[in-house]
């Protein structure tokens, strides 16, 4: 064949494949369509019936959870939460528990970070690492033949599912909370939580909600996290500093089993909308960030703690 011919046949074979697909534009499209229509797509309805524990969705053959944007996405997916079933795995690992992903099932697109070496003379060593997202297709276990059912694990296996969850991890905190008014915030001035007394929240469950939610606010902080907290209220980076306690709200709410629901102001959603259209990747970095506050804020429950050192102890090295 000449070189002339493979182009021919290079350039026929064009039109069939078609444009490529940009799995991370077509979440956040998906994500903005959502908020276009009024919807904050990582809130279920909360039932205090199904309450207790973990919700956030896991691996049933490596045993361990989905982070970031991965629990942002398969959060979202209706299959789990109809079905109580927080398990999601590859193809391939349904196939070595000879499980068979059931014909005609359309898989869910998620995403991983690798890391590579590449060459930089500019470096000391010569050599720097870069983080690539990837992507990867998984299925949720109704979408699976054979696969044994979901047994949810007692209150005794999530003790960080237990009612008095939410005040053990706010007491560890140290952070500081006054009561008082009829307002929730964190103040980064002075570095505490305000809240209004518990007698005007309905209940114990949005009383537990808010601080925590403003806690996710408080790990922004200097000598914590260290996020930038001084933007005014009302601006756009104000507002995707909310979006971060929003989404840490969600997966630490799927965690200890409390409603994930917070109001916000129409102008919130509107900057997190605009925000996602110039950027397919600021949903991303949300996640990312969110990940990290929950991760610190259920760090401060001790059986909470000692699960996630097991698990990171599990890890090969």
């Amino acid at each position: 064949m000449t070189t002339s011919q493979a182009n021919t046949v290079r350039h026929a074979r064009r039109p069939d494949s078609g444009p490529a697909r940009d799995p991370m534009q077509e979440f956040a499209n998906r994500i903005v369509a959502e908020l276009e229509r009024g919807v904050k797509p990582w809130v279920r309805p909360w039932d205090p019936e199904k309450a207790g524990g973990p919700q956030a969705p896991f691996n049933p053959v490596t045993g361990r959870r989905y982070h970031g944007i991965n629990v942002l996405i398969l959060g979202m997916d209706m299959r789990a939460f109809e079905t109580g079933d927080p398990r999601w795995m590859t193809y391939q690992q349904a196939q070595e528990k000879r499980w068979q992903v059931k014909k005609g099932e359309r898989s869910t697109t998620i995403f991983f970070t690798k890391s590579y070496e590449v060459e930089d003379e500019a470096s000391e060593d010569e050599s720097r690492t870069v983080r690539v997202l990837r992507h990867y297709a998984v299925f949720h276990a109704s979408q699976i033949d054979s696969i044994p059912a979901y047994k949810a694990p007692a209150i005794d296996e999530c003790p960080w599912a237990r009612p008095e969850a939410s005040d053990i991890i706010l007491r560890n905190s140290g952070a500081i909370i006054r009561t008082g008014g009829d307002r929730a915030f964190y103040s980064p001035s002075t570095d505490h939580i305000q809240l209004p007394p518990e007698c005007a929240f309905n209940g114990p469950e949005e009383f537990a909600t808010t601080a925590l939610h403003e806690l996710a606010h408080w790990t922004g902080h200097p000598s914590r996290l260290n996020r930038d907290l001084q933007n005014r209220y009302g601006s756009a980076a104000y507002a995707m500093e909310e979006l971060r306690a929003e989404l840490a709200s969600a997966f630490v709410a799927g965690e200890i089993g409390i409603p994930a629901d917070i109001p916000h102001h129409a102008s919130y959603i509107a900057s997190w909308i605009k925000a996602l259209k110039d950027d397919k990747r600021e949903i991303f970095r949300a996640a990312a960030d969110a990940q990290r506050i929950a991760d610190m804020e259920l760090g401060f429950h001790p059986d909470y703690a000692a699960l996630v050192q097991d698990e990171l102890a599990a890890v090969p090295v």
